[in-house]
């Protein structure tokens, strides 16, 4: 498989969608314009990223944050890896706040990634959305939804659909107009015609499920 490009033009994808799926380009229209992300640009640790996102797991953002500063000092660096995380035991990591589960799952990482099983960033480049995810979802604590973000929002890759993502779920349903929320089938079918931009695509019913919520808020505030 040839390198995979980070990020994706968003003025081409925006055109696409738009002429595929006129109800999705509606809203679109509606919104504001979502222009590239610029993480997409920056380099980034795939093992530190996915410790990160495992203490976070669950938690308020503040509370994560807490817990990942204990763990930094803990360990004397803001890398998380193998040689680093073997610098503190696992009742020290308890005592910054790291839950059971958590603990396992980052002892758990740190060996896959001493055994060469984590693909680095440049090898990443080299695989498809499928072959990173069934790279990664072995790893204790880390589901494929986790993977998805990070093909999304670090990689840039053009064309992934979390289908059970529930405000994924939510913005299909506003879009067309439905009672309940499209299955996870349903919405792998309702996707079809977003690719090869269904990562857009997604930004965009993330925020028409807020958009959508805000708007019923509105209404009963009405009636009250």
């Amino acid at each position: 498989m040839s390198r995979q490009a980070r990020g994706f033009d968003t003025a081409e994808a925006f055109a696409h969608l738009c002429r595929r799926d006129r109800k999705l380009g509606a809203w679109m229209r509606r919104l504001d314009p979502i222009g590239a992300n610029p993480q997409w640009r920056k380099p980034f640790d795939p093992v530190d990223a996915l410790a990160r996102a495992i203490l976070y797991q669950q938690l308020s953002g503040k509370a994560a944050a807490t817990i990942v500063g204990r763990v930094e000092t803990a360990i004397g660096s803001d890398r998380f890896h193998c040689d680093t995380l073997a610098r503190i035991d696992d009742a020290a990591l308890r005592g910054c706040g790291v839950s059971g589960n958590k603990l396992l799952a980052l002892r758990d990482l740190a060996r896959r990634e001493e055994a060469g099983e984590i693909p680095t960033l440049r090898r990443m480049a080299a695989m498809s959305d499928d072959d990173i995810v069934a790279a990664l979802v072995p790893v204790r604590g880390i589901g494929r939804w986790t993977v998805e973000m990070m093909l999304m929002f670090r990689l840039g890759r053009p064309d992934v659909l979390p289908i059970d993502d529930l405000g994924i779920r939510k913005g299909a349903q506003a879009v067309d107009k439905l009672e309940a929320m499209p299955t996870p089938k349903e919405l792998t079918a309702r996707g079809e015609r977003w690719g090869p931009y269904r990562s857009y695509a997604s930004f965009y019913l993330w925020r028409i499920a807020d958009a959508a919520a805000g708007a019923k808020q509105a209404v009963a505030r009405s009636q009250d």
